[in-house]
């Protein structure tokens, strides 16, 4: 397929380094409105450099939306009529109501996805296969303070890769949801379908943190994001006592994940959907409830 990138920020860049490696893609054709650094990414990923979105459209099949996310909806609205498949970088819209909007305007037969890397990070597939009946779920998302960032709480920038992931692989559309925090800092807590539901998010950390814990009655999952790895403790089958004091010793499992570049992944399955018409994974319907649930959050944060 011909493929374009519109935006080469720092997720443009990215886009267009892994589509250049893809076996799917023929010709790749980037875009941005500074046109030395459209060259540059062009230059470097072996591709061809648009003056403008338009030409672009005119040379490709499918696109990535990489553009700020203020701009997700008159980009998408574009690519939209000249009916090319569309990977929209996350969040889909910078408001749900302008998601709404959007929604309607997708052509039918158009492949159109929304890009919620930890969908396709490999531990997922995992715990998706695993978890039967959770108790308890608690997610962590924390990073250092960065200068790309601005104009956007915490929520819409990290934790609602947690919220794609949680309300997508356990939530069944009934949720109680109340929040504390800053834009910079906050937590939710989240009751669903008999499950408690806790999840953190933060810019100011000093430890970068991406993980995920899951209690059930027999077992405790722990995930790694960045490592990729997923360890399960199982309780012990009986309890020692030993100076009148009860002793424990789990049993703990490494669970084999077949480690994957998460956004390769995506990009390739993009493709693979676009070729053969197919919804992506993460719908565009999806990433408005993860949008709808970002911005209750978000209405209790202060600062």
């Amino acid at each position: 397929m011909d493929v374009g990138v519109i935006g080469v920020g720092v997720m443009g860049k990215n886009h267009a380094r892994l589509y250049s490696e893809l076996k799917q893609v023929d010709s790749l054709w980037v875009t941005d409105l500074n046109t030395k650094a459209a060259i540059e990414v062009a230059q470097s990923n072996g591709g061809e450099a648009c003056s403008t979105v338009e030409k672009l459209l005119d040379r490709v099949d499918a696109v990535s939306i990489c553009v700020p996310t203020q701009y997700h909806h008159d980009v998408a609205k574009a690519v939209f009529a000249a009916s090319v498949h569309a990977l929209i970088e996350k969040p889909i819209c910078s408001s749900a109501a302008m998601a709404k909007k959007l929604l309607p305007l997708i052509p039918k037969g158009l492949t159109v996805g929304v890009g919620h890397i930890e969908r396709f990070n490999p531990i997922v597939d995992e715990i998706r296969r695993m978890v039967k009946k959770p108790l308890y779920i608690e997610t962590n998302r924390h990073n250092p303070a960065s200068a790309r960032i601005f104009g956007t709480s915490v929520v819409e920038d990290l934790m609602i890769h947690d919220i794609d992931v949680v309300f997508n692989l356990f939530n069944n559309g009934n949720y109680r949801l109340q929040s504390s925090g800053t834009v910079d800092a906050c937590g939710a807590l989240c009751k669903m379908n008999g499950t408690t539901v806790y999840m953190s998010a933060s810019r100011k950390a000093s430890k970068k943190i991406r993980s995920i814990y899951i209690e059930e009655e027999d077992c405790t999952i722990e995930g790694d994001y960045m490592s990729q790895e997923i360890a399960v403790y199982r309780k012990p089958g009986q309890y020692n006592i030993d100076n009148n004091r009860y002793m424990q010793e789990n049993i703990i499992e490494k669970v084999l994940v077949t480690k994957q570049e998460p956004l390769r992944r995506e990009l390739s399955t993009f493709l693979s959907c676009a070729a053969a018409k197919k919804p992506f994974l993460v719908t565009p319907e999806q990433a408005l409830l993860d949008l709808q649930v970002a911005e209750k959050i978000s209405l209790n944060l202060t600062g």
